[in-house]
């Protein structure tokens, strides 16, 4: 089935530039990093464009910020999981987080799971922005009204009080409000986050290609395991025991059992 789709699956060797421009293309989107897809909405979207109108989009908030509403957007995924016989578990948990690794993982398995379902061709007949009109509509008008009703307070307050806030004098005049001490402290501050976001960038760019490198090996230890004349040795199902785990201790309990059986 098309949902269950193993680590070793080539799928999980889509890179992040690939994956972001199937999504921006497909859902007229403009995102420059996988954890922008945090929230679940770009998910749900893409499961809406896949079956077209099993997402209820007007629960769908792409404007989620917080880790309660990213939630909401989840649950939302996991229940057309489900009403579609979607054999997927979300790590909710980690994906909320924005960590590179884990959201890069899921939707390289959804761009798979979509392609396989459609064959990897873009339905022309789906406005990815009515969609989104659909489910953001009611927000920005509950948005709106809540904006309207907090300007009117401090409105209320503010001509209730009667308050001016005065600078305070010196010699008879007033001071002004110095602000080159702060826009100093503020250049340093950007430069100082921008140093820091580049090594992150290199950290992250260094974990890919490590892991790259292993999913490598992996997959040539895979095709070895799987030749004729090996893939009925005991020590050769032992290993594939592990590689196909999803369990990794139960598996390498197994594993240790065949081997010792064959002795």
């Amino acid at each position: 089935m098309a949902s269950n789709i193993g680590m070793m699956d080539s799928a999980y060797f889509v890179g992040r530039n690939e994956l972001l421009s199937w999504i921006n293309a497909r859902l007229q989107l403009n995102l420059s990093r996988i954890e922008e897809a945090a929230s679940g909405a770009v998910q749900c979207q893409m499961m809406d464009m896949t079956y077209p109108g099993a997402v209820p989009m007007h629960k769908v908030n792409f404007d989620a910020r917080t880790e309660y509403d990213m939630i909401q957007n989840y649950k939302v995924l996991q229940d057309v999981f489900n009403k579609l016989k979607i054999d997927k578990h979300i790590e909710v948990n980690r994906l909320v987080k924005g960590r590179p690794l884990d959201n890069l993982e899921f939707l390289q398995w959804l761009k798979r799971y979509c392609d396989s379902v459609n064959g990897g061709i873009m339905n022309e007949n789906y406005n990815p922005l009515e969609r989104r009109n659909k489910g953001g509509k009611e927000r920005n008008i509950m948005s709106s009204q809540k904006s309207s009703k907090s300007l009117q307070t401090n409105n209320s307050q503010n001509r209730a009080s009667g308050d001016k806030i005065n600078l305070p004098k010196i010699n008879g005049t007033k001071q002004k409000p110095k602000t080159v001490a702060v826009e100093s402290d503020s250049s340093e501050e950007i430069q100082a986050l921008s140093n820091e976001i580049t090594e992150l960038k290199v950290s992250v760019d260094l974990l890919e290609k490590e892991r790259d490198y292993y999913f490598a090996k992996l997959r040539d230890i895979e095709i070895l395991c799987q030749g004729p004349e090996l893939e009925h040795i005991p020590m050769v199902v032992a290993v594939k025991k592990v590689l196909y785990a999803s369990d990794e201790e139960s598996a390498l309990a197994e594993a240790q059992e065949i081997v010792s059986a064959s002795q």
